[in-house]
């Protein structure tokens, strides 16, 4: 071989000085292509970078996802004997976030028993879910949203899944048998004209009178109730003459009033109850890949919403006559359809879903109390309250497999004028209440599309609890008397509401 062919020719600064334009443009072009492959080709043959590893262990599922600087391709496969779930992860190299995965899974975990991480192939990771039961598993990519890349998530979903309704029965079992026992005749539940001896109907209406001894208002459908009052009862139609149970008219409202100043804890006596328990549904707003709005300090909404909704339910299974479910108790993502479907399948009377306000200007401020719109939204901000809310399935992460688009969106489009109507009313009680605590946003119940208040057969109010985004306000957001307070203002509005619309009878669940 030619010394000519292994040496190249080297050419002198004062050659190319003078070398011909054309030779520059060659050098340049060569220059040009080089470059733009060295750029694409390290972009396609590098493994992608493990941005951050997150699990999120629930009952209802166990969620793990892998933040990565661009998409990832995964093949899931299901393994018995014992039971397990492999998941093999293309274009990634073993780092140490993935290695940390093995230490994220908690001993509580209901799915996980633990994971074995290792390189497979080059560029392929396999990860090995050892599981403590038969899992249904959904991996599914998520684009780019907010302040996430791209994310792979597997869920682990159990073969069972957790019923509410089972729970609920569970955990009220004996609150209900105690009402049975001393439940009136059936008839006693068709509304506010009914058996005179119904104390929780006498109870209902005093609420709705603002804790006032004996109103007349109530009176009307309880003749017994008007004789012990001579002045209001001057209609010549009152047949109750008999003269006993004048005594027993004025000591309940006494206790009572001294008990709870509308007379929502334990009657008198035991004879008047209603036959079945009220159901409260309460929605702690977003949850773990979604976490909501956030506080200058770092607040997360999520984490303020679900302890107030604790401390909600906590008072809710304290009354004799009340039961609350939660659509979720821990940190975990529940898309805005299960949410709905959550409180219909308890048959809730009631559901509130809990947030805190953010806005791009920090002195937003105030409370604020949302119900459903047919036909649009009542304001611009609760237009774009809404919008944010409704986002909160790109950012908490939905597979597409999973939605029955069909069911969702016959589901979602179904809305009553009725159900609107008490939503408003609903609303008013909870919003006076909340008003006493904190500066209101508005004075009255706005009004706009919620994916979350789309029940049909269920009054259904979202309450924006304070602006996390204001300082201050996220400042009192992080006081646990506050919370507390919040849950109590949330409540009285509640049994305001049924003061004025007493609950209708409905079947046994079973």
């Amino acid at each position: 071989m030619s010394r000519k062919m292994l040496i190249k020719p080297f050419r002198s600064l004062e050659a190319t000085a003078s070398a011909p334009p054309s030779w520059h443009r060659r050098k340049l072009i060569q220059a040009g292509a080089s470059t733009l492959i060295l750029a694409l080709v390290p972009a396609t043959a590098r493994a992608a970078s493990v941005l951050a590893v997150r699990v999120w262990p629930a009952e209802d599922y166990t969620r793990v996802t892998i933040e990565t600087d661009r998409s990832l391709e995964a093949e899931q496969r299901v393994l018995q004997n014992p039971d397990r779930v492999v998941v093999d992860l293309k274009g990634v190299d073993l780092d140490q976030p993935l290695k940390d995965l093995v230490a994220k899974i908690a001993p509580n975990d209901p799915q996980i028993s633990q994971v074995r991480v290792g390189q497979f192939q080059p560029h392929v990771v396999r990860l090995v879910f050892d599981l403590k039961g038969a899992v249904k598993p959904q991996t599914f990519s998520l684009p780019p949203v907010g302040s996430y890349r791209n994310r792979l998530v597997v869920d682990l979903y159990p073969e069972v899944a957790p019923d509410p309704l089972l729970a609920l029965l569970q955990k009220s079992q004996g609150k209900e048998q105690a009402l049975a026992m001393n439940a009136p005749p059936p008839s006693a539940l068709n509304g506010p004209q009914q058996v005179p001896g119904d104390d929780s109907d006498a109870f209902f209406q005093r609420y709705a009178q603002g804790g006032t001894s004996a109103p007349a208002q109530p009176a009307a459908p309880k003749p017994p109730v008007l004789a012990a009052r001579p002045p209001v009862s001057s209609p010549p139609s009152t047949p109750s003459a008999p003269t006993p149970p004048k005594p027993a008219a004025k000591p309940p409202t006494q206790t009572l009033a001294n008990q709870d100043d509308f007379g929502f804890k334990t009657p008198p006596h035991s004879r008047g109850k209603t036959l079945r328990l009220i159901t409260v549904a309460i929605d702690p707003g977003h949850g773990g890949e979604d976490p909501g709005a956030s506080g200058p300090s770092g607040l997360h909404e999520k984490d303020v919403v679900l302890d107030i909704g604790r401390r909600l339910r906590a008072k809710i299974d304290g009354e004799p006559n009340m039961r609350a479910m939660m659509t979720r108790d821990d940190d975990f993502f529940v898309p805005l359809g299960v949410r709905v479907q959550k409180a219909r399948r308890v048959d809730a009377d009631i559901f509130v879903s809990i947030h805190a306000d953010a806005f791009t200007s920090p002195s937003a401020n105030g409370s604020s109390v949302f119900a459903l719109s047919e036909h649009g939204a009542s304001s611009a901000a609760a237009r774009w309250m809404a919008n944010k809310e409704n986002s909160s399935d790109e950012i908490g992460g939905v597979s597409i497999k999973t939605q029955d688009v069909a069911l969702s969106r016959a589901l979602l489009d179904m809305s009553t004028t009725a159900q609107i109507r008490d939503s408003m009313k609903y609303g008013h009680y909870v919003l006076q209440e909340i008003g006493k605590l904190n500066r209101l946003h508005k004075g009255s119940v706005e009004q706009a599309g919620f994916a979350v208040l789309k029940s049909p057969d269920i009054p259904s109010v979202l309450v924006e609890t304070a602006f996390i985004s204001n300082p201050g306000e996220e400042q009192r957001l992080q006081d646990a008397a506050y919370r507390d307070k919040m849950a109590s203002a949330i409540l009285t509005g509640i049994k305001k509401y049924f003061a004025s619309n007493p609950p209708l009878p409905k079947n046994p669940m079973a």
